[in-house]
C-alpha cells in the first residue's frame, strides 16, 4: 500500500507506451500537481518529455506535429469539451490519452467522434486522481468541504472519486466503517458504497486480508489542527506553509534568488526524508553536523594544485554541489523557524496549548490565557487559538469565561474575524457534537520527560498531546472498535482484525496525525496503515475550514457573549 509507487507506476507507464520519440505531457491544473509531487522536471525529462502543456491554457504552442502527445486529466466535463476542441484541430503528430480516473462510456464516444483525423492511438484509465504526499499519506487538496456542516456538493463528489481513485491504484475492495455520529461520514460511505456496486468489475482483485476503509469525521478531533508543532514537516507547514511540496520563503529579508522557494521532498531529499519526524531540537544538531560535514569537504577541495586533484574535484563536483544547496536550503529553512519562533514567543504558547489540551485546571488556564492576552508579544492568531482550545476545553465548566476572553480580544483590538472564530469552532466541534470527551482521555495521563536533544528549554511539555486518530486506530487494530460508534456499512461485521487500513478524514487532517500513522505502521509489522484526508491543514487552513463550515449559522454565543 504504498501511494507514491502506485503513482509512479502510472506515470513511468505513460511516458514508456507511446514509445521512444519526444513527447509533450497535456496536463490540467490538478493533474499538473499530482505529476509535480512525484517526479522532478529533470525525472520527466529523462523520460523524454520535453515539453509541459495545460489543455486549460489559452496560447499553447501550434503545430508541433513531430511531437507526440500524452494527455493525462482527469475525467471532468470541462476537460472533456477542451479534450474535443484539442482533437478537432491537433496540434501534435499523436496523442495517448490517459484519464485519472474512471470515465463514462459516453465520453468515450464524444471524443471518438471529435478525432476526425484519428490521431488518438490509446485510451486508458489510470487511477492517479489524488496528491500522494508520502508512501503512506494523500490529499484531495480542498479546503472547505462543507458549507452548514453539510457537504458542499462537488466537493462530495470530488472526495468520492479521489478515495475510488486511491482504492483502485493500491487494488483494494474494502469493507466500509464510518463515524456514525457524523452525518457527512455516513453519506460519504454510502455514495462509495454505490461506486464500488456500480464498478465491481473494476474491483475484481484478488485478496488474501479483508481491507478496511474507516471514515472520519474532523469534527470529532478540533484540536490536533490548532496546536504549534514540533516536528520538521509538522512545523515547517505550520509556520511556513508547505504547497505541492514548495516552500515559498520569499519574505525572508536578504533571501538569495535560488532561495526564494525551496522543494521540500522525501523522494528528492535525503536530508529532509531522514528529519521530516525528528523534533526541532534534534534537527538543530543535525544541521550542525551537516554543515560540519560541508566545510570539511570544502576545505579538502580548497587546494587544487595538480591535475589529479582537479580530475578528483570534477569527478566529485555534483555531489559537492548537491551537499551545498542541500546545506545552504536547510539551514535557512531551520534559521526562519527560530526566528519565527523567537521572535512570536511560540514556546510559550505551545506550552499553553498543550496544557489545555492535556490537562485540567480551569483557573490556572485561564489566569494565563489573560495574561498571554495582555502581553505585547503574542500574534493575535494565536490569543485566538489559544480562547479557542479554552472554549472548546471548558465549554461546560461551572465557571466557564468563554464571554469574558472573548470581551479581552475585542479591548485588545484583535479583528473580528478571529473573535468570531471562538464561537464557529463551538458551533463547527462542540462538546455536543463530539462523540468522546477528548479532554478526558487516559492517553492524556501518559507524560514522560524525554528531553529534546540540542535545544535547551525544549522538552516534552511541547508534545504531550496525541491525536484521537491514535487511540482510534489502535482499537482497530486490536479489534476493539466499537461497532456502534463505527459501524460497518450493511449488515456485515468482520471478526478478523484487519490488515490493511484505508483512514479518511473529511474536513482534513494533519501531518501530527501522518506521523502517527507512521509510528503505528513501524510498531506493527502486520499492519499497514495509509491516511488520506479533504487536505492536509495546518491551523490556517483548519480556521478557513470552520469558517467555511460555519458560514450562514447563527452562533448560540453571539447573542449570549455581545
Amino acid at each position: 500500500m504504498n501511494l507514491i509507487v502506485a503513482l509512479k507506476f502510472y506515470i513511468s507507464r505513460m511516458t514508456e507506451e507511446s514509445g521512444p520519440g519526444m513527447k509533450v505531457l497535456l496536463m490540467d491544473k490538478q493533474t499538473t500537481s499530482i505529476v509535480s509531487l512525484l517526479y522532478s522536471k529533470w525525472e520527466i525529462f529523462m523520460k523524454e518529455v520535453y515539453l509541459f502543456e495545460r489543455i486549460d491554457t489559452n496560447g499553447r504552442n501550434e503545430g508541433l506535429k513531430h511531437l507526440k502527445c500524452i494527455v493525462f486529466i482527469r475525467p471532468t466535463k470541462e476537460n472533456i469539451e477542451l479534450l474535443c476542441n484539442e482533437l478537432r484541430c491537433p496540434k501534435y503528430g499523436t496523442y495517448y490519452v490517459y484519464f485519472s480516473n474512471i470515465i463514462a462510456k459516453a465520453d468515450i464516444k464524444l471524443l471518438a467522434e471529435n478525432d476526425e483525423q484519428e490521431v488518438v492511438k490509446e485510451v486508458h484509465e489510470y487511477y492517479a486522481d489524488y496528491l500522494a504526499i508520502s508512501p503512506h499519506l494523500f490529499s484531495l487538496g480542498i479546503t472547505g468541504c462543507s458549507q452548514g456542516l453539510l457537504w458542499n456538493p462537488v466537493h462530495l463528489h470530488r472526495t468520492i472519486l479521489g478515495i475510488i481513485s486511491v482504492l483502485l491504484s493500491i487494488k483494494k475492495c474494502p469493507y466500509i466503517r464510518y463515524q456514525s455520529s457524523s452525518e457527512m461520514a455516513k453519506r460519504l460511505a454510502e455514495k462509495v458504497r454505490e461506486v464500488l456496486s456500480k464498478e465491481s468489475n473494476s474491483f475484481l482483485f484478488r485478496q488474501d486480508t479483508s481491507p478496511v476503509l474507516l471514515i472520519l469525521d474532523r469534527r470529532d478531533d478540533p484540536v490536533t489542527p490548532l496546536l504549534n508543532q514540533w516536528t520538521y514537516q509538522a512545523m515547517v507547514h505550520e509556520l511556513l506553509t508547505i504547497n505541492n511540496n514548495r516552500v515559498n520563503l520569499s519574505h525572508v529579508k536578504g533571501i538569495s534568488k535560488e532561495l526564494k522557494e525551496v522543494v521540500l521532498s522525501a523522494e528528492h531529499d535525503e536530508f529532509y526524508a531522514t528529519n521530516l519526524y525528528h523534533n526541532f531540537g534534534e534537527i538543530g544538531q543535525t544541521i550542525k553536523e551537516l554543515m560540519d560535514e560541508f566545510q570539511k569537504k570544502v576545505k579538502k577541495h580548497q587546494k587544487v594544485e595538480s591535475i589529479n586533484d582537479m580530475k578528483t574535484f570534477l569527478e566529485t563536483y555534483p555531489l559537492f554541489k548537491k551537499l551545498s544547496g542541500t546545506v545552504s536550503k536547510h539551514v535557512t529553512v531551520v534559521g526562519e523557524l527560530s526566528s519565527l519562533v523567537e521572535r512570536h514567543h511560540l514556546l510559550q504558547v505551545s506550552e499553553l496549548e498543550q496544557e489545555l489540551s492535556c490537562q485540567n485546571d480551569h483557573s490556572m488556564h485561564l489566569q494565563k490565557i489573560r495574561e498571554l492576552i495582555n502581553s505585547k508579544q503574542i500574534r493575535e492568531i494565536d490569543m485566538t487559538r489559544l480562547v479557542m482550545l479554552y472554549a472548546l476545553h471548558y465549554e461546560k465548566h461551572t465557571s466557564n469565561n468563554v464571554g469574558g476572553l472573548i470581551s479581552l480580544l475585542n479591548n485588545k483590538g484583535v479583528a473580528e474575524k478571529n473573535v468570531n472564530l471562538v464561537r464557529n469552532i463551538l458551533e463547527y466541534s462542540g462538546i455536543n457534537t463530539r462523540r468522546n470527551n477528548l479532554f478526558d482521555r487516559e492517553s492524556v495521563a501518559k507524560i514522560t520527560k524525554k528531553l529534546f536533544k540540542g535545544l535547551s528549554g525544549i522538552d516534552n511539555i511541547y508534545t504531550q498531546h496525541t491525536p484521537l486518530l491514535h487511540e482510534t486506530l489502535e482499537d482497530l487494530i486490536k479489534g476493539k472498535l466499537s461497532p456502534q460508534s463505527f459501524p460497518y456499512l450493511g449488515d456485515t461485521i468482520i471478526s478478523k482484525r484487519p490488515q490493511d487500513i484505508i483512514v479518511f478524514m473529511i474536513g482534513g487532517t494533519t501531518y501530527e496525525e501522518s506521523l502517527t500513522v507512521y509510528n503505528l505502521n513501524k510498531q506493527n509489522p502486520a499492519v499497514k496503515i495509509v491516511l488520506g484526508g479533504t487536505n492536509v491543514h495546518n491551523s490556517q487552513t483548519f480556521l478557513e475550514e470552520v469558517q467555511c463550515a460555519t458560514s450562514g449559522i447563527l452562533s448560540k454565543y453571539k447573542n449570549n457573549n455581545n
